[in-house]
């Protein structure tokens, strides 16, 4: 891990030649990518605190149906959404349709609106679960004091508690707005809308200019380190204070036309691009494009390797534990996939052909950037394994090999499953090394549908979206489904 973060940022250092030369175009792609993560975080907790307050005020059929399509953003390819986006938002989408009934011109999906409605789209359901949390933490024996002393709770009990947790989900959502390449990629629009990542591809792909991308790929690693330390110092809020576990009650009178309103509208915005994206992309299955099922073989196969290493190196450094093994499981955070990729393009080219090393260069990324949140699933689970059985293992003698195979693994399974899961699908969708270093013959599902789309062939790239889609869900199903079959509690 420290190799690939610390080391490929060396690389690139080194092929700087350590010095900082930034031109006209790189400060305005700095200031973009900096000020649409911070708008598109604002945004995103701003919208979040009215359906957060709706959904932990109300009980409504379907409520643990939309509570887990909340999930569903966060899984679901990047690329694949941008065509579910486009279809709603987009020049033939459903919005300037029904804009043109009523004699008002179109608008436009592409520019700095458009990735930043794309941003919104993939994080607002990330904070709503966030703030939901918090909400759902301040226990219900004060919301029964504060009614029966006639008390205002939203100065009392909710403001508190989104100052302690609106600050962490911004900083959250700010740092993984900061590195989103495929929304900028497509939905960009032009050099007053080019984030550094972006830049950082064109510099290779098109320019060739490895000085410019090193140096441009220094400047990520800044920007994400920075926004990791403000996670890390935003933290986890404050206990609320301890109650009786009850459910939480609200005796509040009135807002329910307001709260039905918030989360009808934030569950329309969520399922209309997924609405889309099967209605748009069944069409296309009649009329796959050549490749199709190559690059799926090939997605298929950098998601289960880069899962297979994930899952090794989350393990082997939550066993290790201390200092340096946390170390290790942050420092992705404060880089990028990019920023790793122009690393290691520096390091190979000279050896070997980039389109001969994309496949494994694309896997080991994908389960460098998965690692943080495979740790933050399994590091509790296995506290908790030597917590409860730790010392009765240890007395009966259980170290080493067998202690993995008798009390770890098997109070392992359920979190190594969902961890396997995330990481496949994250995996699955991802399009940032594979279009550094692929050649005609090496890309993957993301990069087919980018190369459709840049060929106006939307129809297809539709299609070519849905098998995406239906396959990331797929792998994602079989590794959760697989690791709570007869887990163990």
């Amino acid at each position: 891990m420290l190799g690939l973060t610390l080391g490929t940022l060396a690389a690139v250092a080194w092929r700087a030649g350590f010095a900082l030369s930034l031109g006209p175009a790189d400060l305005s792609a700095i200031w973009f990518t900096t000020w649409q993560a911070a708008l598109s975080a604002a945004l995103s907790v701003a919208l979040a605190v009215p359906v957060a307050r709706a959904l932990a005020r109300r009980r409504f059929p379907g409520r643990g149906a939309l509570v887990t399509l909340l999930g569903a953003p966060f899984i679901l390819p990047v690329i694949v959404a941008v065509i579910g986006l486009i279809g709603v938002f987009g020049r033939g989408g459903i919005l300037n349709d029904a804009l043109a009934l009523v004699g008002l011109g179109p608008v436009s999906v592409y520019g700095w609106h458009g990735v930043v409605l794309a941003h919104v789209f993939f994080n607002l359901p990330l904070a709503v679960r966030l703030i939901l949390q918090g909400w759902l933490s301040i226990p219900a024996e004060r919301f029964r004091l504060a009614a029966s002393l006639g008390a205002p709770v939203g100065r009392l009990l909710e403001w508190p508690m989104l100052r302690a947790v609106a600050p962490g989900a911004f900083a959250v959502i700010f740092l993984i707005c900061l590195t989103s390449f495929a929304v900028a990629l497509t939905l960009g629009g032009g050099p007053r809308a080019t984030t550094v990542e972006l830049a950082i591809y064109q510099a290779v792909r098109f320019e060739f200019d490895l000085g410019r991308a090193a140096v441009l790929a220094m400047v990520q690693f800044g920007l994400c380190l920075a926004a990791a330390l403000m996670v890390r110092a935003a933290g986890a809020p404050d206990a609320l204070g301890a109650g009786l576990d009850r459910v939480v009650e609200r005796f509040e009178p009135g807002g329910r036309m307001r709260d039905a309103v918030a989360v009808a509208l934030a569950a329309l915005f969520l399922m209309a691009p997924l609405a889309m994206i099967v209605a748009r992309g069944a069409p296309g299955l009649l009329d796959l494009p050549e490749g199709l099922w190559g690059a799926a073989l090939r997605s298929i196969a950098v998601a289960l390797g880069a899962t297979a290493l994930t899952l090794a190196m989350a393990l082997a450094l939550a066993l290790r534990g201390g200092a340096l093994a946390r170390l290790a499981m942050l420092l992705p955070l404060a880089a990028s996939s990019l920023v790793m990729g122009t690393g290691l393009f520096v390091l190979l080219y000279p050896v070997v052909a980039p389109r001969d090393a994309a496949l494994v260069v694309t896997g080991l990324v994908n389960a460098t950037m998965a690692l943080p949140f495979a740790a933050r699933v399994l590091v509790p689970a296995l506290a908790q394994a030597e917590t409860a059985h730790g010392r009765l293992a240890t007395s009966l003698g259980l170290v080493g090999w067998a202690r993995l195979r008798w009390l770890i693994l098997p109070r392992l399974r359920r979190p190594l499953g969902f961890a396997a899961g995330l990481t496949g699908a994250l995996s699955m969708g991802d399009l940032g090394v594979i279009a550094l270093f692929a050649g005609d013959g090496e890309a993957t599902l993301p990069l087919l549908m980018v190369r459709l789309m840049a060929a106006y062939r939307m129809e297809q790239a539709a299609g070519v979206a849905l098998v995406l889609l239906a396959l990331s869900l797929a792998l994602f199903w079989i590794f959760d489904r697989g690791g709570r079959v007869d887990a163990a509690s």
